[in-house]
């Protein structure tokens, strides 16, 4: 992956979001016109970009950088790399055969919610945080 990973907008033609990995690390992205912005993610927040992406939550990201399922592949196994809770861990490889295999998307994201820190938290709609965070990164100026 080189430079930015775009999983969609949250309106057409406007701030998209994504993933970037910098010196080793996934971080969340965001477009600002001819500007890309990034700060660091935790696991959860970018379990929130895989399953917005498989969920088509989202409005089309700009083609020339639109993340790919090799890319959110990627993205899995490199919490799965780092998760040091064997349960978890266990779910995010699960979450990598998913998408490898090519499951229906349905399986994918049912994976991907399970490997969740607190799958069941009532403020955890991944599109909810996604846009939480987007707003306060593009608020940062």
């Amino acid at each position: 992956m080189d430079g930015p990973c775009a999983i969609g907008r949250f309106a057409p033609d406007g701030t998209w979001v994504g993933f970037t990995r910098e010196a080793g690390e996934y971080r969340l992205a965001i477009g600002l016109g001819n500007e890309v912005r990034t700060e660091s993610a935790d696991g959860d927040l970018m379990l929130a970009l895989a399953i917005a992406y498989f969920d088509d939550a989202l409005d089309d990201p700009p083609p020339e950088i639109e993340a790919t399922q090799a890319d959110l592949s990627d993205l899995v196994r490199q919490l799965a790399h780092h998760e040091v809770d064997t349960a978890r861990r266990r779910l995010l490889d699960e979450a990598v055969d998913a998408i490898d295999d090519g499951l229906a998307v349905d399986a994918v994201i049912n994976r991907l919610t399970a490997a969740r820190s607190d799958p069941g938290k009532e403020q955890a709609d991944p599109v909810d945080l996604l846009l939480a965070r987007v707003e306060a990164l593009r608020a940062q100026g």
